[in-house]
């Protein structure tokens, strides 16, 4: 019996301590849950800055936010398998596909009405017409392709195109359209401005990707290549357009710059798909933006800065 007591006596104190521990525990004040969005960048200035201004506004709603870097066109497939949750730039001009993939799925949500244009084609400098009169026209680029050639690619002109990982199908629009052309691909953005500045100064020939928004076709005299105009049958179907047997035949579309959403954030997330939803910027503001970085050797994060303190009543709007 006396050992029975000491056992009764050592649960009686057990208790009383998980009591005084469950009091405790109900003193300590409630932490809420914090999400953590995350929000793809890909390789090029202007989708760094779209990420990061969206990224300061979900902080300022109290957020976290990490970025995520992605190869352009892999975007919206990581975005229907949840591992992201906001894509802010998908192009009209080379990601329609992908996005009408993912768009299928019923996993995403996108808006087209984000402020930006896009514009991406074959670029050529003014002075290049004196040489080859009869640019734009894209027929004229096989009598000038000599033109264009270097000693790498002659006696094939030289297009200087985007990253590979930009998609837009310039290898099936060469074959398509007959084109004496070889592509060598630029590493990146910043590649396409440097090797267009030095041909610049020295007048010499260059033809390359240019896209907008972007500063480049504002500081830099050119023009746009007109290719036969894009409708959808022409990346489907080979029957349509010049070559009846090659699908392609025709320049790239153009068109709305798409921000990307996935479904759960609308639905365990309102306030912040709310914030997406509003979340709007301009090819003017976005191209001076990319100048400041790319030419003037600004840091990103300053940039966003002066954009957030200069744009408080616009962002601040969106939160409400």
């Amino acid at each position: 019996m006396k050992d029975a007591g000491k056992v009764f006596g050592k649960f009686a104190l057990w208790l009383i301590m998980m009591g005084m521990g469950s009091q405790v525990a109900s003193l300590e004040p409630h932490v809420p849950y914090t999400p953590i969005f995350r929000i793809s960048i890909s390789d090029w200035t202007g989708q760094h800055l779209s990420a990061h201004i969206m990224g300061a506004v979900l902080k300022k709603a109290g957020y976290q936010v990490q970025y995520v870097e992605i190869d352009y066109l892999k975007q919206i497939k990581e975005l229907t398998l949840g591992n992201l949750d906001f894509v802010t730039e998908i192009w009209a001009t080379t990601g329609k596909e992908s996005l009408d993939e993912g768009l299928s799925t019923g996993k995403i949500e996108s808006f087209s009405d984000t402020g930006l244009m896009s514009i991406e084609e074959w670029w050529y400098p003014l002075y290049m017409k004196e040489k080859c009169p009869k640019l734009p026209n894209w027929r004229a680029l096989n009598d000038c392709a000599e033109l264009f050639a270097t000693p790498d690619t002659a006696p094939l002109g030289r297009y200087l195109g985007g990253p590979v990982s930009w998609g837009g199908y310039d290898e099936e629009r060469i074959e398509a359209l007959g084109l004496k052309y070889k592509i060598e691909h630029a590493e990146n953005d910043a590649q396409l401005y440097q090797e267009l500045d030095v041909a610049y100064k020295a007048h010499q020939p260059i033809l390359l990707w240019v896209y907008a928004p972007y500063w480049i076709p504002d500081e830099y005299a050119g023009e746009w290549v007109e290719f036969p105009r894009y409708q959808p049958e022409c990346y489907t179907n080979p029957s349509w357009g010049i070559n009846p047997e090659k699908t392609h035949d025709c320049g790239k579309p153009r068109g709305p710059i798409w921000r990307v959403v996935a479904k759960h954030v609308s639905v365990q997330h309102p306030k912040a798909y709310k914030i997406f939803r509003a979340f709007r910027l301009n090819n003017y503001e976005m191209s001076r933006m990319v100048k400041q970085i790319d030419v003037h050797h600004e840091k990103l994060d300053d940039v966003v800065a002066v954009w957030m303190q200069k744009n408080t009543r616009r962002w601040q709007a969106w939160l409400n």
